[in-house]
């Protein structure tokens, strides 16, 4: 009889991706019957999930009592959180908190969570201001101290991030700029495409990777490998152009200009990933993730002005 796997965010990035993964997989097609979780169950993106397969309910992140029905049955559970949502630390951790408790309650074997570091305990407060991350380490912290058998999954820096930071100049060239130096690392992930492959990889690895972190990216780039491959495969100019923080910030909207910035800070240092290398993540995969080159060469058009 199949084990069931119960997949939050099953029409979003991550979420989605992980169904693919285990779809495309023989072994783990077999092995589960799949649950997505997503808030509306009518809409085209969770009706075509049904017609492959997919048991798709929908759940309240915030109601203990939803998603004790929905997680009903469950073996492995992967759960994703969207802080930007409602822009709430307290939200994300409680929602966290609520699937933990009804996970540990039902006897779920193995929670696999979307996690990040803890950005204000990494730097001793200097930079403070990166809730979207300190929530989800928050909610790593929970999970780890209640008992569930877990494993957690780091997404690197998003390319996607990439079709509004590289931006177009009057020139026609492109141009990208950070507060950080030339040396700074990117850890750069295609989430759309590759979150099911990491964690496929969390499956398939499940003893050995209890309670441990896998690092979710290709490859460290620096900025300017990143202006310069783009170049390569667009044929357009790019630069990357160091700038200040505050010329940074004044380039966004108050409300997020401390966290957007304080975020590339951490990625200069101490690190996105705290300086740990990648391989012993990347070997662990049954293929090979995307690269940034892979990437702008599948997404040119996402690029409007790229020609």
């Amino acid at each position: 009889m199949s084990k069931l796997i119960t997949i939050f965010g099953a029409t979003g990035n991550q979420g989605g991706s992980v169904i693919d993964a285990i779809l495309a997989d023989t072994q783990l097609s077999k092995e589960f019957k799949i649950r997505g979780i997503t808030r509306d169950t009518t809409k085209k993106s969770a009706q075509d999930l049904a017609k492959r397969g997919v048991d798709v309910v929908s759940a309240d992140l915030g109601s203990v009592d939803t998603l004790t029905a929905a997680l009903k049955g469950s073996h492995t559970v992967f759960l994703v959180t969207n802080y930007w949502e409602t822009m709430n630390p307290d939200i994300e951790f409680s929602q966290g908190k609520n699937v933990t408790d009804v996970s540990k309650a039902i006897g779920v074997s193995h929670l696999i969570f979307s996690s990040l570091h803890h950005v204000t305990e990494e730097t001793k407060g200097r930079l403070s201001h990166v809730p979207h991350f300190d929530s989800k380490a928050s909610i790593e912290k929970y999970i780890r101290a209640s008992g569930v058998g877990c494993s957690f999954v780091l997404p690197g820096y998003y390319m996607s991030n990439f079709t509004q930071m590289l931006s177009r100049a009057e020139d026609g060239s492109y141009q990208l700029f950070y507060p950080v130096g030339k040396q700074a690392q990117f850890p750069l992930f295609d989430a759309a495409q590759d979150t099911g492959l990491f964690v496929r990889a969390a499956i398939k690895h499940a003893g050995q990777l209890k309670d441990k972190q896998i690092l979710a990216a290709a490859k460290y780039y620096t900025p300017e490998e990143i202006v310069d491959t783009f170049s390569k495969v667009t044929g357009k100019k790019a630069v990357f152009v160091q700038v200040s923080s505050d010329q940074y910030k004044a380039s966004l909207p108050a409300a997020i200009a401390d966290e957007y910035l304080e975020n590339q800070l951490f990625v200069e240092e101490p690190g996105y990933y705290l300086g740990e290398p990648l391989e012993p993540s990347l070997s662990l995969l049954d293929s090979k993730p995307t690269t940034w080159e892979e990437f702008v060469k599948k997404n040119v058009s996402a690029w409007k002005q790229v020609t």
